[in-house]
C-alpha cells in the first residue's frame, strides 16, 4: 500500500501559489486496512477516509465508468489493483493529474508539469466527457488562472459535448456551486467567455448569452456592446473585491437589455424592470441563495435610478431608499451601492471614474437613520395620530433630515 498527494495541492505548489487543501490516494490498499490503522470511511460513493491525525481526505486508487447522462451517471471501481495511472487518468486536466509520493518525487503520466509551463488547460483523456461538470470547472480555471489558454482540442471536445446535450442533465445546484466559485476569482469574466465559447453558457444561462451583439448608446457606453460591459462591470466588481452576492448581481443587473425591441435599439427604455424580473427567473431555475437573488433583484431594478440620483430631492431620495429597503437593510445597501460604482466603472474610459452617488446616497441613509423615530411616534400620538399618520410624520421628519444632509454635502 502506498499513498500520493495528488490533484491541487500539488498543482498549486509548482505554481508558487498558497498551498490548496491536501488530498492522498492510496494504490494497493482496500478499505478494511485503512480502518485498521484508525482512518474513518466518509464517503458514500466511493471510498474516502479521513486520516485519524491530519483528518485529510484518503481515497483508494479508482475507475470510473459512464452509466447515464449528467453528473451521477457513474460506476466506480476501487481496488487494489488499480494502478497510480488509470486513477490520474480519470482526472479533469493534465494539471491536476500529477502526483507525489512521499519522498517528493512527481508522477506525471499525461504531461500536467508541461502545461503548467506552457500555460494550457487541458482534459487528460476522452473520458472528460462523461461529466459535464468538467465544463464547468474548466471554467472556473481559466478564470483562476486567467492567463492559462484552453487547448484547442479541449475547446472542441467541450462542443461536442455540448451538442450532444451533456451539459442539460446538470442539476442547478451544481451549477451554481461552480459558478458561484468562479465569481470569486480574480476575472471572473474568463469563465463566461469558455462557457459562451464552448456553447454551454447559452445552455446554462442564455439570459445571458443574448447580450453579445446588443448594441448599447455610445455615448454612455464607448464599448457599446452590452454582452462586452457585463463582462467588464463583473470585473470591476472583483476588483473591488466584492463578496459573492455583488458579483452576482453585477452579473444579472442588465440582462433586459437582451429583450429590447430591434427597433428600439440602442437605446433600452424600461430594461431595468425587465432585468430584475429575468434575474428572479434565473434565480429560482439556478436555486440561488436569497441573499444573492435578492440583491440582485433590487440592483436590476434601481440601478439607473442610482446612478442618477444626483438629480434627485430629498424626498425622491426616501423613496429610492425605502424602495431598496434600506432602512431595515442598510448593510444590503451598501452592497447595492458597490454594485452600482461596479457597473458605473465597468464601461469603456470609465474604470477609474469615482462614483460619488455612492458617498451621497450613503450620507442620505445615515441622516435617515439618525432620525429618534420613538420620539416622533410619542408626539404624534399624543396629537391623536395614529397608524399611517405616524409613519407620514416619521417620513417627514427623514426627509428633513436627508434634505439637510445632501444641501450640505452641496455647499462643501
Amino acid at each position: 500500500m502506498k499513498t500520493y498527494l495528488v490533484g491541487g495541492a500539488v498543482r498549486d505548489a509548482l505554481m508558487g501559489h498558497p498551498g490548496a487543501d491536501r488530498d492522498w490516494v492510496v494504490v494497493g490498499g482496500t478499505p478494511e486496512a485503512l480502518v485498521a490503522q484508525g482512518f474513518q470511511p466518509v464517503g458514500r460513493d466511493f471510498p474516502v477516509f479521513l486520516h485519524p491525525d491530519t483528518h485529510e481526505e484518503y481515497a483508494l486508487a479508482r475507475t470510473e465508468r459512464k452509466t447515464a447522462r449528467g453528473y451521477h451517471g457513474f460506476a466506480v471501481h476501487a481496488a487494489p489493483d488499480v494502478t497510480l495511472e488509470q486513477d490520474l487518468a480519470r482526472r479533469d486536466l493534465t494539471i491536476n493529474a500529477i502526483a507525489q509520493d512521499a519522498n517528493g518525487l512527481r508522477v506525471d503520466p499525461y504531461g500536467g508539469e508541461r502545461d503548467i509551463e506552457a500555460k494550457v488547460l487541458r482534459h487528460v483523456t476522452h473520458a472528460f466527457r462523461e461529466d459535464p461538470v468538467r465544463i464547468l470547472r474548466l471554467a472556473r480555471f481559466a478564470a483562476r488562472f486567467a492567463d492559462f489558454t484552453v487547448a484547442p482540442e479541449t475547446m472542441a471536445l467541450m462542443r461536442e459535448m455540448v451538442e450532444d446535450g451533456e451539459v442539460d442533465h446538470l442539476v442547478p445546484e451544481r451549477v451554481w456551486q461552480e459558478l458561484a466559485r468562479g465569481l470569486m476569482t480574480s476575472k471572473p469574466s474568463r469563465m463566461f467567455e469558455v462557457l459562451r465559447e464552448c456553447g454551454a453558457l447559452q445552455v446554462l444561462l442564455p439570459e445571458l448569452n443574448r447580450l453579445w451583439g446588443v448594441p448599447q448608446r455610445p455615448e454612455y457606453h464607448p464599448e457599446i456592446d452590452t454582452g462586452v460591459h457585463v463582462m467588464m462591470v463583473l470585473d470591476q466588481s472583483a476588483r473591488l473585491q466584492a463578496p459573492l452576492a455583488v458579483r452576482w448581481a453585477a452579473l444579472m443587473h442588465d440582462l433586459g437589455k437582451g429583450t429590447t425591441a430591434a427597433d428600439v435599439l440602442p437605446r433600452h427604455i424600461g430594461h431595468e424592470s425587465r432585468s430584475a424580473k429575468l434575474a428572479q427567473k434565473v434565480a429560482e431555475r439556478l436555486r440561488v441563495p436569497s441573499d444573492c437573488k435578492e440583491l440582485a433583484e433590487v440592483v436590476a431594478r434601481e440601478h439607473g435610478n442610482i446612478h442618477r440620483s444626483g438629480e434627485l430631492n430629498a424626498a425622491a431620495i426616501m423613496r429610492l431608499l425605502t424602495r431598496c429597503d434600506a432602512i431595515r437593510q442598510p448593510e444590503r445597501f451598501s452592497l447595492v451601492l458597490q454594485a452600482c460604482e461596479a457597473d458605473a466603472r465597468g464601461r469603456q474610459g470609465f474604470e477609474e471614474n469615482n462614483y460619488p452617488q455612492a458617498k451621497r446616497l450613503g450620507q442620505a441613509l445615515s441622516a435617515a437613520l439618525g432620525v429618534v423615530t420613538a420620539e416622533i411616534a410619542a408626539q404624534a400620538a399624543r396629537e391623536g395620530l395614529q397608524g399611517a399618520k405616524i409613519g407620514e410624520r416619521i417620513e417627514a421628519a427623514r426627509i428633513i433630515a436627508v434634505s439637510q444632509q445632501i444641501n450640505g454635502l452641496a455647499s462643501e
